[in-house]
């Protein structure tokens, strides 16, 4: 059965991904907040930034790229989708230019009808510091058809 695809609580990481000024750019226009801090260094370290930093939920949104790096392969009629956070916190700025990756550790699963639902311990490291840039409860539901 896949749910025992899910049985191993192993850490596993993602490969690093760079977060370019662009993608920031990308991600206010698409998210509409604009902060000066996300897009200008003046403002950013007016704020007490070396230079621009990457929204918050940027980097939760890189969860998604991130998870899929780990998960086992899934077969045609299963699918992943996001079920929630029971806990998000932002430990530190990701700084634009620099490199991100997600640590996943399944803490718990819980059987479901025709699925299993992960929880995720996370965190976001970001190369060469020591504190994260978030850590995360996420709950992930994968599902198939039986056939």
């Amino acid at each position: 059965m896949l749910a025992d695809a899910f049985r191993s609580t192993e850490p596993k990481a993602s490969r690093w991904y760079q977060i370019t000024a662009e993608k920031v750019a990308a991600f206010a226009d698409a998210s509409e907040d604009w902060q000066g801090i996300h897009l200008e260094k003046g403002a950013a370290q007016v704020a007490g930034f070396d230079g621009p930093v990457a929204h918050g939920f940027f980097a939760v949104s890189m969860l998604s790229a991130m998870l899929y790096d780990v998960l086992p392969d899934l077969p045609p009629g299963a699918w992943s989708v996001n079920y929630g956070f029971d806990r998000i916190r932002f430990v530190a700025p990701v700084a634009v230019g620099s490199r991100i990756r997600g640590h996943f550790q399944i803490s718990e699963t819980q059987e479901r009808e025709n699925g299993v639902l992960l929880r995720w311990d996370v965190s976001v490291e970001r190369d060469g510091e020591d504190k994260p840039a978030l850590v995360a409860d996420w709950l992930n539901l994968v599902s198939w058809k039986e056939e």
